[in-house]
């Protein structure tokens, strides 16, 4: 059973970073599209950033391009979020997600569904 775990959110203010962990198991991790996701406070689940199966190659939502870092240690079945000059807009919930279906076109794959999810970590930006 693939199970997904988030870590690292808490409470800071604009402009500070923080970076956020989702640690895997019960899958063979290196063969996996892992991706972030947020859900801010009434509003639709967002994508956020995906990585290659290498950590080669990432694609960002516009949102966050030039800020958000996504990157992932295949040999401790781990991917993280470095998110840097935060903003009041990016509180929300965020959450690590994996596929067993693998597109190595990452814009395309970012529309695609994910098939596992974690609980969500949660991080608030105040201004």
């Amino acid at each position: 059973q693939v199970q997904l775990v988030e870590s690292g959110g808490r409470s800071v203010q604009a402009g500070d970073s923080l970076r956020l962990s989702c640690t895997t198991s019960g899958h063979t991790f290196s063969l996996y599209a892992m991706a972030w996701f947020r859900q801010a406070p009434g509003k639709e689940r967002e994508f956020v950033a995906t990585i290659s199966r290498t950590g080669s190659s990432t694609y960002y939502a516009d949102s966050v391009g030039g800020r958000f870092t996504i990157s992932r240690v295949n040999a401790q079945d781990t991917i993280y979020l470095q998110m840097n000059n935060l903003k009041p807009e990016d509180t929300a919930v965020y959450v690590c997600a994996a596929s067993s279906l693998y597109y190595p076109n990452l814009a395309f794959q970012a529309k695609r569904p994910f098939q596992y999810w974690g609980q969500g970590t949660h991080v608030n930006v105040s201004s």
